[in-house]
């Protein structure tokens, strides 16, 4: 037993949900980690889709213990529109889902904030979510922030809630309205419900390590979004790689045995931002469709492209990525053509590591190299069954990443993946 970090290595929208979904089958607790409500993690169990946006995916599987991590930011609302959608469906999540005290809240100024800021970034807006991640993981760092156990201890809430309020008038000449009153009702609103799940969830697992359980790290955003390493200004506002996992858990990076990291057959990405391998209409719109590639959260168009095997090998390097995930074979199957981006041109000269300035990255020039196609996966059952242009692009996928196979994801549904056996 050990514990697993599972990662989205591109921008985003890699399937994580499903994966962690099959990853639990057999473990024993499931932890949220990082991000907020901007993440939806999508898993479709006999015809039935559920998005989760802050819930670990674990909680659809019976027996499995929920964590949200102390490096969430948490929309109380969200959360407890999810608790009783749960419920709806026959999903108990009383003993079985635990807030950490130390997670931050997303109090409603904080989307006001952010969809003030986006306005006044003009032409250079980033196309952000309006969740109010970033403002709220900026008082964060400012030691603003209000979190779980603040709001469980009725003796000093009021004064950081007036703090936080003081902090959001006239800010960049904006007068935001923020008021005192309405902040700590929205605080007591959800009270109840933070008094029955909130845990030190530490010490939960502190206890389920020393128990020999099995734990899952459940990634939210894509690691090319990572606050540090991704593609900046056009990121989220946390760090989605292993590092930010095991602080967001609070775990020590040590105790990490495993991370797997989970890589779409092609790129999406959802909002501003360079994204070298874009693939031209009418060609990208087909993919899309197929793909079902509109945004869990926010229900955007996905912006599509060829595989980018520059950006794979960046992100399995910063991960130390130990095997890989690769969902939406199915939907490459039936093109005419197939291309994988292998280096950037830039300005004539050879790029084959992935940039750190986003201006540069604009400028950057795929250099592609044709792969075989393939048909339709409809009767494919294991990794042998694959036909000869699909083991070809495994293949090389897996010699980008340096690392084995973990399966394969040929469809949405819960039993729609070719597991490898080891």
């Amino acid at each position: 037993m050990g514990v697993t970090a599972v990662i989205g290595l591109q921008w985003g929208d890699e399937g994580k949900g499903k994966i962690v979904d099959s990853l639990c089958e057999h473990a024993d607790v499931v932890v949220r980690c990082q991000g907020g409500a901007n993440a939806g993690h999508t898993i479709v169990i006999d015809g039935t889709e559920f998005v989760l946006h802050l819930i670990p995916s674990g909680i659809l599987r019976d027996g499995v213990t929920c964590l949200i991590g102390n490096g969430v930011v948490l929309d109380l609302e969200v959360l407890d529109k999810e608790i009783k959608e749960l419920a709806e469906a026959g999903i108990e999540t009383s003993g079985r889902l635990w807030v950490s005290h130390r997670t931050h809240v997303v109090l409603p100024v904080h989307k006001q904030a952010e969809a003030v800021r986006e306005e006044l970034r003009g032409d250079r807006k980033l196309d952000t979510t309006k969740r109010g991640i970033g403002p709220c993981y900026s008082d964060k760092f400012s030691r603003l922030g209000i979190r779980v156990g603040d709001i469980l201890n009725p003796r000093t809430l009021g004064e950081k809630v007036r703090t936080v309020c003081a902090a959001y008038h006239e800010v960049q000449g904006v007068e935001y309205g923020v008021d005192y009153d309405q902040v700590m009702e929205y605080c007591r609103k959800y009270t109840p419900m933070l008094e029955a799940f909130s845990a030190d969830t530490l010490g939960v697992l502190a206890e389920s390590i020393a128990g020999d359980k099995e734990i899952l790290l459940e990634g939210s955003q894509g690691f090319l979004l990572d606050i540090d390493h991704g593609t900046y200004p056009f990121v989220t506002s946390s760090n989605t790689g292993v590092h930010g996992l095991a602080c967001g858990a609070g775990l020590a990076p040590s105790a990490i045995d495993k991370v797997v990291g989970v890589v779409k057959s092609y790129v999406t990405r959802v909002g501003e931002g360079p994204m070298p391998t874009l693939i031209d209409e009418p060609l990208q719109s087909v993919i899309r469709e197929k793909g079902r590639e509109y945004g869990a959260t926010t229900g955007r168009p996905r912006r599509c492209g060829w595989p980018d095997l520059v950006a794979l090998k960046y992100s399995c390097m910063l991960n130390g990525v130990t095997s890989i995930a690769l969902t939406k074979l199915d939907t490459l199957g039936g093109l005419d053509e197939l291309d994988v981006c292998v280096a950037y041109e830039y300005h004539g000269s050879l790029v084959d590591t992935f940039p750190a300035d986003s201006e540069f990255l604009v400028d950057c020039v795929p250099r592609y190299v044709t792969s075989a196609t393939w048909s339709e996966l409809d009767d494919v059952t294991g990794v042998h069954d694959l036909p000869p242009g699909a083991t070809e692009y495994v293949e090389r996928i897996l010699k980008t990443a340096g690392c084995e196979l973990e399966l394969i994801s040929i469809g949405p549904g819960r039993g729609e993946l070719i597991k490898v056996e080891r």
